[in-house]
């Protein structure tokens, strides 16, 4: 089984990258996707998350209302360090669980947002970090709704583009079209993946 972390910064294009890696036949293990999943109704992590964060954290649906959650976390990291003890950990469990599920040979891809901040690189065979420009991410960031300055505190709350390079195997820049983004990830597959299959 061959391991890769990949990681960006938030709006800066991981889930196209994971699609495409997907459709070479990669196994993708999305820590986002976990990360909704184990704090969904009814979880163990929703309790948690609520009984560290109150029940303003919860809509009248009974799931968890991530802006208000976000609105405390985002504004204090000591609350987000609190937020992180609790999820991280029950992501991790699951994304193990997957892992043991995928079939012998396979090339299993863990999109992790956090893999620098959460010190996980040297979990994985290899390391891929996905780029863009701060201006593209931030416009990214607006189109699917967010405010300009909250975008731009996301992205400040982040590893910088340096740290991320500091741990990549490959960096993908990803300011460009999909297409010129397709063509990097064609090269690292037939470059980087086949070779060690």
């Amino acid at each position: 089984m061959l391991s890769i972390g990949l990681t960006g910064g938030i709006g800066s294009g991981k889930s196209t990258v994971s699609a495409l890696l997907a459709e070479h036949g990669a196994v993708v293990v999305d820590a986002d996707r976990l990360a909704r999943e184990v704090v969904e109704p009814g979880t163990p992590g929703l309790a948690a998350v609520v009984e560290a964060f109150g029940a303003g954290v919860v809509g009248p649906d009974g799931a968890l209302d991530r802006p208000a959650l976000a609105a405390v976390v985002f504004a204090d990291p000591q609350a987000r360090a609190r937020l992180d003890g609790i999820v991280h950990p029950l992501v991790r469990a699951r994304a193990a669980e997957l892992v043991a599920a995928a079939p012998a040979g396979a090339v299993v891809v863990h999109d992790i947002p956090l893999l620098v901040e959460t010190g996980q690189a040297d979990r994985f065979d290899l390391v891929l970090v996905v780029e863009a420009d701060l201006g593209t991410r931030v416009a990214r960031l607006e189109q699917r709704g967010l405010p300009e300055a909250d975008a731009r505190a996301r992205i400040a709350a982040q590893a910088t583009d340096e740290q991320r390079r500091a741990v990549a195997d490959v960096v993908l820049d990803n300011s460009g079209t999909r297409e010129e983004l397709a063509a990097q990830v064609d090269r690292f597959w037939s470059e980087r993946v086949r070779p060690r299959l």
